[in-house]
């Protein structure tokens, strides 16, 4: 008993489960965007819901039909004659046809709302397009003999372009409608004017006029004009472009050309400037090639210089060394022949004499046809003896001197040898006879002078 409970409990849930919802969705029934539903209730009362949203429905009490709240856009064709007039006031109709489009919705009150579902709606949508047209052909008609051809010409299209897709039904559908019809031209006044309360009764509103174009042949013609002045204005603007376009061209290619020639002439003075370095350069290469040379020169000068004064320091030098050794080794042997005759007298001179007589004659008969002999008289030594006595003196001198001058030979040889300095040609220099002073054997004294060269 209490197993078949719960399954009766189970099932009735599960009913419920499946049914309730049903039942729900039958009292609520969803209104789409851009739609209105009417629903009417036993008694004549009508409820309007707008969408989006749910409307409450009650099956076999109530009844609902929806209609759409969105724009109706009608396409109208309108040819008629103009209300022109000639210069003399005379009636001149122009034949004109106007393309333009019209925009009209559903009301917003309810009245509006049931009159339109009931009077509008009700009708296919065929039957609906063609009303509308009429209806708003022979308003356009009627506005177009109130108004003249350049009323017409110069009409604007104030509607704005996406009301259709706003729809009219909305708030701000309804304020764009009532701007539009303000600021529109006198054919959408007029249009407007003359089909509200015809629309009206249809449950409709007139929103807005769209002309999109007034033909005829004043219009066609004006049109050619207009075409012919815009081309010309376009030949003229493209022509100043071109102009323009070419004038810049030539400023960029004098801009070009100029900067070219900076170029080169920068290039110019630069190869100037180079040269001018490189000519400094070797001038400044060739100075100091010269002054290398000058120093090479002067360094070899320098050097030939000192290597000749050192050579000549060190002639000097010898030369000195050998006048010092000549100088000593003659006072030495002038000494040695003074010391000799003094000892040795009149005798040992006479001896030599008579030795060196063959060697000397000749060199004393030269010496004395060049030489002068002057006989000076001091002391009483050389009193009373005259000219021979002098020039016996004068030959006694000259041997003695020619002795001293062997014995210098001679001390002059040795000395060389022994300091190792060979003489020139293999013998000693002949020195220059010198005087010498010495003491004959009778008392006397006697000069003897240097031989003149």
């Amino acid at each position: 008993m209490e197993l078949n409970g719960i399954i009766k409990t189970a099932i009735i849930i599960i009913a419920l489960l499946i049914f309730v919802p049903l039942i729900v969705s039958r009292f609520l029934a969803t209104v789409e965007a851009g739609t209105i539903r009417l629903v009417s209730w036993f008694g004549g009362t009508t409820r309007i819901y707008k969408g989006p949203g749910k409307s409450i429905e009650i099956p076999l009490v109530t009844t609902a039909t929806t209609i759409p709240s969105k724009a109706i856009n009608i396409d109208l064709d309108i040819a008629d004659q103009t209300a022109d007039l000639d210069r003399n006031g005379m009636p001149k109709p122009i034949k004109v046809r106007v393309l333009a489009s019209a925009i009209v919705s559903v009301g917003d009150s309810h009245e509006m709302i049931t009159t339109a579902a009931n009077k509008f709606f009700s009708k296919p949508n065929d039957e609906q397009t063609a009303t509308l047209s009429d209806l708003l052909t022979s308003t356009g008609r009627r506005a177009i003999n109130l108004l003249n051809h350049d009323e017409l010409f110069s009409a604007r299209n104030a509607a704005p372009a996406n009301i259709d897709a706003m729809g009219a039904g909305t708030e701000v559908a309804r304020a764009m409608a009532s701007t539009s019809a303000e600021e529109d031209d006198r054919l959408a006044i007029i249009i407007k004017s003359a089909c509200s309360r015809e629309l009206q009764d249809l449950g409709l509103v007139f929103n807005s006029l769209n002309i999109k174009e007034v033909q005829s042949e004043v219009a066609e013609a004006r049109r050619r004009q207009s075409a012919v002045e815009a081309k010309a204005n376009a030949d003229i603007v493209a022509a100043d472009q071109e102009r323009r376009a070419r004038e810049a061209q030539l400023t960029a290619e004098q801009a070009i050309n100029d900067k070219q020639r900076d170029l080169e002439q920068r290039r110019a003075q630069n190869a100037a400037v180079v040269a001018e370095a490189e000519a400094r350069r070797q001038e400044a290469l060739a100075v100091q090639r010269e002054a290398e040379l000058k120093a090479t020169q002067l360094a070899q000068a320098n050097a030939d210089a000192a290597r000749v004064r050192v050579a000549a320091e060190a002639n000097a030098d010898a030369e000195a060394v050998k006048i010092r050794a000549l100088g000593a080794a003659q006072a030495d042997a002038i000494r040695a022949v003074n010391d000799a005759i003094r000892e040795g007298g009149s005798a040992y001179l006479s001896l030599k004499q008579l030795e060196l007589l063959p060697q000397i004659t000749p060199s004393i008969a030269q010496a004395l046809a060049q030489a002068k002999l002057v006989n000076i008289n001091s002391g009483s030594g050389a009193e009373g003896r005259g000219a021979a006595g002098g020039a016996t003196d004068q030959i006694t001198g000259v041997i003695q001197t020619l002795l001293a001058t062997q014995l210098v030979n001679t001390q002059l040889r040795g000395t060389l040898d022994t300091n190792g300095t060979a003489p020139t040609n293999g013998h000693a220099p002949a020195p220059e006879p010198v005087a010498a002073g010495f003491d004959l054997g009778n008392g006397g004294s006697g000069n003897i002078p240097p031989r003149r060269k």
